[in-house]
Formats: C-alpha cells, structure tokens, sequence
C-alpha cells in the first residue's frame, strides 16, 4: 500500500478497508453507524433530499456514533427541460399508469438540485463539516473543493473510467471511487453523452493505480470478504460496497425490493428509464418495458425520475412492486439478509481468511 492510500486509510478511521456505499433512498443513517460503529466507514446519500431533510440526516447519524461518515452528494449537469419530450414521455407512460388505475402527472419537473449549482447545500456542508464527502456523477467547482479541503473534509469522487480519474486527481481530491460496470445504481459517468468505456471494477482499479498516485476505492460487483481480498490485491487501498446492504433491516429498502433481491433470480438490466441516466436496476417490470424505449425519448435526468416516482407509487397502491427503483448491481444473487453490524463482521472475517 502507498504512503497516501495509508494516509487515507487512517483519516478515514479505518479499522478495515471496507466502505458502505451511499445509496440514495436506501442507506440510512442508522445503516452508516452501524458500519463505522464496526471498524468501516459508513454512509448516507443527500443527493436527493433538501437542505433540511440533509442536516437532520447528518445530526442522526452523529448522534449514533462518535466516527467518521460519508456523505455523498449528485454533481450532474442541471437537467434542461423540454416541454415537448416530456409530454411525449408521459404520453408514452399513460398506459402503465392507466393499468393501475392513476393518472400521469400533468407535467414534469426537476424534483432535486445538483450540489454544483446548490450553494445552500455547499453552505450548510461546510457548517456542519461531516468527516468524509463524497461526489458523484462530476466534480463540483474547484472553489468548492479547496473550501471542503480547507476545513479538514476528506474528499471521496467517482470515477468510472481513467480520464475522469484524472480530472479527480488534478482537482486535489483525496481518493477516487473506481466504479465498474458491475456496480448497482447510477453510473457516476460524469458526461452521459460520451461513450462509456463499461470498464470491470478490477480493471479500472488498475488502469487507475498504474497511472495516478491517488488512493483507489474499488466499487462494483464486491459482496464479500474474498471479493475484497481480490480488489486490494489489484490495487485498491479499500473497497466500497452496496449491493451487500441493502436486504440488511437498517436500509430503507421497501419489502417489495427486499423479496426482489432475494428471491427474485438476481437478473439486473442497465437503464435509462427509470430516472433519465444509466442505472443497474434489478430485473423488474420497469426495466422490461424500458427494452421497448428509444432511449432518446427519455427526458433529462432527474426529471425522468419525477414520472417514475410516480408510476411507482400508483402501482404500489395497486399491490404491484415490479415498478420501483430497485437499484443492485451483478452480484445480487450473494446478497445476505443480517444486520449491518453482523455483515461488517463476516466480511472481516472473510477478509482475514482470503489473506491468510
């Protein structure tokens, strides 16, 4: 390991190099307490909420433990809208809502903000100084990272090919998340429209250690201990982990999504559709009828999400789950139903006997 990946290892507070992936909508701060409580870092996902709903997070999750935890907040471009693909979009929608009784909304909007452009966010980040940030989908100004560094955040960015790692690396940010193609939830590509490499999560840890002298964290398709095993021995200074966690009863997983991952055959499809940017979703009605779409006719990410939400929650009302966003990445068929502390526990036991 290099002196900064060990450098990163111990600011993190690390007793084992095992990070809790901050899934938006799924890890809660009782999940991220539960992992930095046991030796890991834990985390939470602010990209979608408001200010307010943010810092009471951060106040929950300090209040349940004494260490460090990760904050993760969306840096995508703002989403442009266009009047005409999102009537159009709806009007594609209509039948799935009429199966479940509803009506599509009667507009599209954006429901969330990007860090980039959220200063009362940055502010209130910057008050409340959590021990880790981390970016994803982009890199916000370099104003705001040298503000973050210059109070003491350690600073975490994905990256899920080399030349985002080199944007991360120039702008001074502490570790890059490698994030590979197996990896559940949204891609963190920064530009959507550039053609994605689809890099495996060892292979970009690789091409990320040969070239950059930044710590690397390997993202995607990681669910146990040898798993992790195998990322270090690649290069990583620590791997990050989802998937795993989601079937523990800290998340905020519906039971529709739990019984989805667990018995559903753990089949995941790359769409579009659900949201407006590429995400690893379980196979679900959702993404089945997502095949049949144009993926031009999906408008910008987050205002996608907005009829998707809604679409989920009229078929919800109706007894059906197949309709949500059940983000998981390929390793779905190892996903272990335990609590978060017994998890971190087997996965260092694990870890311990792929090294020895």
């Amino acid at each position: 390991m290099s002196d900064r990946s060990a450098q990163l290892i111990d600011r993190l507070g690390l007793q084992t190099p095992i990070l809790q992936a901050p899934m938006a909508g799924v890890s809660t701060p009782q999940m991220a307490a539960a992992v930095t409580n046991t030796g890991g870092l834990g985390a939470i996902g602010i990209g979608a909420a408001k200010v307010e709903v943010a810092q009471a997070m951060i106040a929950k999750t300090r209040a349940a433990t004494d260490g460090p935890f990760n904050v993760n907040v969306f840096c995508h471009r703002p989403a442009v809208p266009s009047p005409e693909r999102e009537a159009e979009w709806l009007a594609r929608m209509a039948p799935l809502f009429a199966r479940f009784g509803a009506e599509p909304p009667r507009d599209l909007r954006e429901i969330y903000t990007s860090f980039a452009a959220d200063g009362a966010m940055q502010d209130m980040l910057c008050a409340q100084r959590p021990g880790v940030v981390s970016f994803h989908f982009g890199l916000p100004d370099q104003g705001v990272i040298e503000r973050m560094k210059s109070l003491g955040i350690v600073l975490l960015a994905t990256a899920t090919s080399l030349p985002e790692a080199r944007r991360i690396a120039e702008s001074g940010i502490d570790g890059i998340v490698a994030q590979g193609w197996q990896a559940g939830g949204h891609r963190g590509v920064f530009d959507p429209d550039v053609l994605d490499e689809r890099l495996a999560t060892l292979d970009l840890v690789r091409q990320i250690v040969d070239e950059l002298d930044v710590p690397v964290i390997a993202a995607g398709g990681i669910m146990t201990g040898a798993d992790i095993a195998e990322a270090l021995g690649a290069g990583a200074a620590a791997a990050q982990l989802g998937t795993a966690f989601i079937a523990c009863p800290e998340s905020s997983a519906d039971a529709g999504y739990r019984a989805a991952l667990l018995n559903g055959g753990g089949a995941t499809e790359m769409t579009a559709v659900i949201s407006g940017r590429p995400a690893r979703c379980l196979a679900n009605s959702f993404t089945a009828w997502g095949q049949e779409q144009s993926p031009l006719a999906v408008p910008d990410y987050p205002i996608a999400y907005d009829a998707g939400k809604a679409l989920n929650e009229a078929a919800k009302v109706a007894g059906e789950t197949g309709f949500g966003a059940q983000w998981a990445g390929q390793g779905a068929t190892r996903a272990r139903a335990m609590s978060a502390g017994e998890l971190m526990q087997l996965l260092r036991r694990e870890l311990a006997e792929a090294a020895a």
